[in-house]
Parts: structure tokens; C-alpha cells; sequence
């Protein structure tokens, strides 16, 4: 090579080492004059906040749109996510949400319990969103503050697929009775052990007030632990020493409660459409005053939340003793659906409504200077704008033990919380998940049964001794003989397996 063509060589590759150096250069974020001198580094796209479809069960209230933005606004700074409720009606919840699963429809976070968007079941038909990892990713909170029972009770063959509200871990049905008659007559309800025991105040109040009593409905005090609900009656007694299943509907004990209720009926103690009565009813009988008993299930302080908004305050006597079930654990609960674009974004949502106390409060309480008053940093006075425009049920929400006080509440109320939880016993089937997949078709027709009899025969509107023999030959019919056979061979397993 002579000199000439070496000295152009040499000036190429000065040329494009220079090039090299300056691009590098350029592409330091900070290395060039300019970086030094603005001292940021180079411009990155901000990420575009995504959209949580989340749907809850609850009466749709006027104010959730706005309070809602406050909620958007706090969870796009915290986890780059926005929030769209959608609140469906207590009757319409479960119908709608089993329609939108089946349809395939894209949403994120859903309501689910043992007794709407049956939990068990959809978490069976793949519904809903395995979320084990997903909680050890994205909910490490989660598993820092919710009860472990809630969090092991909830999984079906050691999968979680919903998150439990972390509130009162066992049920325990009370008689709610009207304070200003219990004074008026000078009832003794602390006498009230048994559903008889109500009769000679029934009497007296139906006499001298020209009321009903029972202005909604009695739920029956419970003696089994049920292997699916209430309303299917297949069971074990609660304090059986083995988990054998039985028919419940013809047992003495059950028949005596029906005909309790239908002589209670034939009395004018209770509306004579009171088959077709909600939980909506019982809310709307309390605010007229013209009430005097019903049941309901009960946490500690229950009776002053339900004492607010309406004429007389609500004092409470035990109808049964607090167990711990399935179906309470499984009571309250949020699951991310299979469907949702986002299960990250949703499990972060979730694990915010069970840490962050002013995102808890604010779902809960709605806003501050309009829905509520503070009091102290502990306790807050709600306004009439809150039940006239935000009365949300607290109980589908997210973690009890975040939540503001109200102005009658003891300082201690969320240790007696956790005392109430450590005090409950358990019930015998409280750990067993049934597997439906081979009695589908049974359970379905059974369900079918239970739908045509148990609200007439629960609020006592038929004759027991005439409508049991009818139910009992539909169920028998309808296969509950083979349901029961298949649970009981899944429970005898499922008793092994501890050993």
C-alpha cells in the first residue's frame, strides 16, 4: 500500500471513531452540554393510566360519581390506575354478574360471596383470576393484615381466586328489636333463647301497636352447617363429633321452626307477601318506626351503624351462637376476573383497599365536609348528605380495621374486632370445598326446588306439614340423593386427608 492510500485510510477511520464518540455521547442522558447543563435526564413517554371496571353489589347512589373521582384521583398518583365502578341492585347483582361471566365481558374486580356470584362455583368455571402469585407479587400487604383463616378458608384446593374483606370472621344471627317498644312494654329480651320465645311479645305489640311485628321477614336461627347454603337442605348438625350429611328440611328441629313461622303468620304477626320480601324491605321497615323485630347477621357495634338514619335505635339479643363457616369466611370478597386486560393493576387496587387508610375511608365514608364531618383524627360524624346520597354497604369494601370511627363507637371497637374473631368456634365443615364438577346437573336441579319452597316454608306462608312432603319428593326427584352421596364420598376423603 503506498503512502498516499495509508494516509486516506487513516483520516476514514479518524472520521468515523469521531462519529462513534459523539453518538455515544449523545445518547448518554446527561453526558452532553445540554444534560449537564439542564441537569434532568432525557425525556421519557409517561405511561398512560389504566381503567379498573371494578362491579360491587349495593343500592347505585347519587354521589359515587364524584366521589369516585376523588378515588381515581388518589389511585392514578399511587398505582397509575383510574377506577369505574359499577354498583349493581341487591336483587339484580347476581343474575347480572352470572350473565356478564358467561358472556365473556371484560371487566376487572367483581363482588363475590358464598351467597351472590356464588364464589365456589365460578372460581370452578374459571371465572375468576388465580391469584396466588399474583398476591405474592402485587399483595404483600394483603398478607400482612388480613386474618390468615380468611386467607387459607378461601382456597379451593390451595388456590386463592378472591380476596376476603377482612371484618368479622365468624356469623352470628341476632334478633334486632325496635328500643322505643322493648321501653315502652318493658320487655326482658335478654329471656329471648329460642324463635318460640318471641310469641307473647308479638302479641303484645301486634295488640296494642296495630302494627306487624315482623314488619320484613325472621331468617331461622341456624343449626346445621350446610354443604352449599341455607336454602339447599343438605347438612351436618353444628355440633356433631363426625361430618355426616343429612337431609335437613324434615327434621324435627327444622319442621318445628316452619311451623313456629306459619303460626306467626296465621297470627297477622308478619305482611302476607312477606315470601317475597328483600333485604331491601327490612332496610325500608326500619325507617318508618312501625317495626318491632327481625334478624340480621351481626358484628360488634352492628346495632349503631343500623341504629343511624332512622327513628329508634336497634338493640340486639344473640339468636344463635357465632361460628366460624365456609360461607362466612367466603362472605365478602374481591376477585379479579379472568376477563380483565389488568389482573396487576387490579391485585395493586385490592391490596391499596386493604392498607391504605385514607383510600379505605374515602370509598367508605365518601367526602369529607359533605358526606362527613371529622371529629378527631380517629372519628368522623356522618352527615345527611351520606345517607341521602352515599349509603354504601361497608362490608363489601375492603379491610374493616382501616376504617374511621363514628362518634359512639369505643376507642378499642377494632380489638374487640379481633377478640370476637379469636372467641368463635368452628363449624364442621369450615376447610372443605365441594368439587361440583359431577353433580352439576343435580345441584342445578335441586337449586330449582329450593327456589319454589324455601322462602314460603322460611317465612312460614305454607302449612310445613303439607308443603315438606311436596319439597321432599321434588328434591328426591331432582337428584339430592345422589348430591348428597357424592359430597359425603368428598368429605370422607377430605376427613382422611387431616389425619
Amino acid at each position: 500500500m503506498n503512502k498516499g492510500k495509508r494516509v486516506l485510510l487513516l483520516t476514514l477511520i479518524m472520521v468515523l471513531a469521531s462519529a462513534m464518540l459523539l453518538s455515544a455521547c449523545g445518547s448518554g442522558g446527561g453526558s452532553t452540554t445540554e444534560g449537564k447543563e439542564s441537569g434532568k435526564p432525557a425525556d421519557k413517554k409517561e405511561e398512560k393510566p389504566v381503567e379498573l371496571v371494578w362491579y360491587t353489589i349495593g343500592t347505585p347512589q347519587k354521589d359515587t360519581k364524584e366521589v369516585f373521582e376523588k378515588v381515581s384521583a388518589y389511585t392514578k398518583e399511587k398505582i397509575n390506575a383510574t377506577i369505574d365502578i359499577k354498583m349493581l341492585d341487591w336483587g339484580d347483582y347476581d343474575k347480572k354478574m352470572q350473565v356478564i361471566a358467561a358472556s365473556g365481558e371484560p371487566y376487572d374486580i367483581a363482588f363475590t360471596c358464598s351467597w351472590a356470584f356464588n364464589y365456589v362455583n365460578n372460581a370452578q368455571k374459571g371465572a375468576f383470576y388465580k391469584m396466588n402469585d399474583l398476591l405474592d407479587q402485587y399483595g404483600s400487604g394483603i398478607k400482612e393484615v388480613v386474618h390468615p383463616s380468611f386467607l387459607e378458608g378461601a382456597k379451593i384446593k390451595g388456590e386463592l381466586y378472591a380476596i376476603p374483606v377482612n371484618k368479622e370472621l365468624p356469623a352470628q344471627r341476632v334478633y334486632r328489636f325496635n328500643q322505643t317498644l322493648v321501653d315502652k312494654y318493658k320487655f326482658d329480651i335478654t329471656k329471648i333463647k329460642t324463635l318460640e320465645d318471641l310469641e307473647p311479645m308479638l302479641k303484645t305489640v301486634t295488640e296494642q301497636e296495630k302494627i306487624k311485628p315482623i314488619a320484613s321477614k325472621i331468617g331461622l336461627p341456624q343449626m346445621y352447617d350446610y354443604l352449599i347454603d341455607a336454602k339447599i337442605p343438605i347438612g351436618v348438625p353444628l355440633h356433631a363429633t363426625e361430618p355426616k350429611l343429612q337431609i335437613t328440611l324434615d327434621t324435627p328441629e327444622q319442621m318445628k321452626q316452619y311451623e313456629t313461622m306459619h303460626r306467626y303468620y296465621k297470627a297477622g304477626f308478619m305482611p302476607s307477601d312477606v315470601s317475597t320480601y328483600t333485604d331491601a324491605n327490612a332496610s325500608d321497615a326500619l325507617k318508618t318506626g312501625r317495626w318491632f323485630v327481625d334478624t340480621a347477621h351481626y358484628q360488634p357495634f352492628a346495632e349503631s351503624s343500623w341504629s343511624q338514619g332512622i327513628p329508634d335505635k336497634v338493640v340486639v339479643q344473640p339468636a344463635e351462637e357465632a361460628m366460624v363457616y365456609n360461607w362466612s369466611v367466603t362472605g365478602s370478597m374481591m376477585a379479579i376476573s379472568a376477563t380483565s386486560k389488568y389482573p396487576e393493576k387490579a391485585m395493586e387496587f385490592i391490596n391499596l383497599l386493604n392498607t391504605d387508610k385514607y383510600l379505605r375511608n374515602l370509598v367508605n365514608n365518601g367526602i369529607e365536609g359533605k358526606h362527613y364531618k371529622r371529629v378527631d383524627d380517629q372519628t368522623i360524624e356522618p352527615l345527611p348528605a351520606r345517607k341521602e346520597g352515599y349509603d354504601v354497604p361497608q362490608f363489601t369494601l375492603g379491610n374493616f380495621f382501616l376504617l374511621d370511627l363514628l362518634p359512639e363507637d369505643p376507642k378499642d371497637k377494632w380489638k374487640q374486632f379481633e377478640d370476637f374473631n379469636n372467641s368463635a368456634k368452628n363449624a364442621p365443615l369450615l376447610g372443605f370445598t365441594l368439587d361440583t364438577s359431577k353433580i352439576r346437573s343435580e345441584i342445578a336441579a335441586v337449586q330449582n326446588v329450593s327456589d319454589e319452597f324455601d322462602k314460603t316454608l322460611t317465612t312460614g306462608t305454607v302449612d310445613p306439614k303439607v308443603f315438606v312432603p311436596k319439597a321432599m319428593e321434588k328434591y328426591k326427584a331432582a337428584g339430592i340423593e345422589k348430591l348428597m352421596e357424592e359430597a359425603q364420598r368428598q368429605i370422607d376423603e377430605w376427613v382422611k386427608s387431616k389425619k
